[in-house]
């Protein structure tokens, strides 16, 4: 620990605390109460986990999504002697992320939801730990801009681009800089986003036809939530990284490539213009990057077990089958066309995977829902907030009905 660092408790606001990612990050601030206070948690609907989370933690505030959640999570709190003030609503999420006592924001609200929250923390200067890749993608340059002239830091969360961010040993990334020529000023030729696979990677295509949302949520590595899983087991998440890459790094979608590591070691490379490739590897536990975006410039202890390479003994890399699992093409698409492109992939996606989620629709029909809405959308140029939201209600609708026409056939 550095003597700045020691001078002052961090107040951290864990934003989607009942999440996979949320856990994750309370486990790894619970080891370090000299660091950090548990400032604020907030959740959707999990309100019996929150309730707990809070007992434990004892934050000053709390969110949920409805007012009947929040009188019900004041009662049960009330109950246990818990003092933690209760708010709810969108409009809370934003409170919180801008509050002046909250030096850090942990992003890891799923999907599009995440989004004004995490702008609100960007616009408000404050240190921002990214694991809400959709807010990234939708709003794109607007969101990196508002980091910029807010003067908020953006420290990765996803374990790839924080194995990136590792790589390049964070250059560029103090003070709302990162994305502002970060790959192209420090001689990168290309960054490698490794991809697991997910668990129908050596399934084949026609098999793909009948699989069940238990199917696709059955990580072989991780354990996420369903939204996630869905999108690892088509590829689709490792698209919205190559979005979210390229907007991190200012690097164009030619500069990243995406290959399959079943091991999911690796997580991520760095090739130099020297020839150099840098890779940092760790076991396939969130708690690493999330204790390293906590605890950066400093490393502190994650809880995660040493990796043991002699008895993991190889590490196997292949290419992405794209006729398998077309969406990480769409995701390339999307980032090459840029504007509102993003945007719409993201909201078709979400409409999709929910359908699939609720058994009105294929796995091998999330694919085709998202490039009929692309193929329909004229892409414009992202000036405002206004352009993403009114981009994403677009391709929301647009994806609502795909997928009706599609469930008769799917009934």
């Amino acid at each position: 620990m550095t003597a700045a660092s020691a001078l002052k408790i961090m107040n951290v606001a864990v934003m989607g605390s009942t999440g996979s990612i949320g856990v994750s990050t309370l486990d790894v601030l619970s080891r370090h109460p000299d660091r950090f206070r548990v400032f604020a948690l907030t959740a959707h609907r999990n309100v019996a986990r929150l309730c707990e989370q809070c007992i434990t933690h004892r934050p000053a505030f709390a969110v949920v999504a409805a007012e009947s959640d929040a009188v019900a999570l004041k009662a049960d709190l009330r109950a246990a002697a818990v003092d933690t003030e209760i708010l709810w609503g969108a409009e809370a999420l934003e409170q919180i992320a801008r509050h002046a006592q909250v030096d850090t924001v942990m992003a890891a609200i799923v999907g599009a939801a995440g989004l004004q929250s995490t702008l609100a923390a960007a616009h408000a200067g404050k240190r921002i730990l990214l694991a809400n890749k959709e807010a990234l993608v939708m709003s794109g340059s607007l969101f990196m801009q508002a980091a910029r002239s807010g003067g908020a830091t953006l420290i990765p969360v996803d374990s790839e681009h924080n194995a990136i961010f590792q790589c390049m040993n964070g250059h560029g990334m103090r003070s709302g800089s990162l994305g502002s020529n970060q790959g192209r000023d420090n001689g990168v030729r290309r960054v490698v986003l490794t991809a697991s696979g997910g668990p129908f990677l050596r399934v084949a295509r026609e098999a793909l036809r009948d699989v069940t949302p238990d199917q696709a949520c059955a990580h072989p590595r991780w354990v996420m939530g369903r939204k996630i899983s869905v999108d690892s087991a088509t590829l689709m998440n490792k698209g919205l990284e190559l979005i979210e890459a390229c907007l991190l790094f200012d690097l164009p979608a030619s500069q990243v490539d995406v290959v399959v590591h079943p091991q999911s070691i690796v997580h991520s490379l760095v090739e130099y213009c020297d020839g150099s490739m840098l890779a940092q590897l760790s076991n396939p536990d969130m708690r690493t990057p999330i204790a390293h975006a906590l605890g950066w410039p400093d490393r502190i202890a994650s809880g995660v077990e040493s990796l043991d390479i002699v008895r993991l003994g190889r590490l196997d890399f292949e290419p992405p089958d794209l006729e398998r699992f077309p969406c990480l093409q769409l995701a390339r698409d999307a980032a090459e066309a840029g504007g509102t492109a993003p945007a719409v992939l993201n909201a078709a996606n979400e409409v999709a995977v929910d359908a699939f989620l609720a058994r009105k629709l294929s796995f091998l029909e999330i694919p085709g829902i998202i490039g009929a809405v692309l193929a329909e959308h004229s892409v414009r140029s992202v000036d405002s907030l206004q352009d993403v939201l009114s981009a994403d209600q677009w391709a929301r609708r647009q994806a609502q009905v795909a997928v009706s026409l599609a469930a008769g056939a799917y009934a």
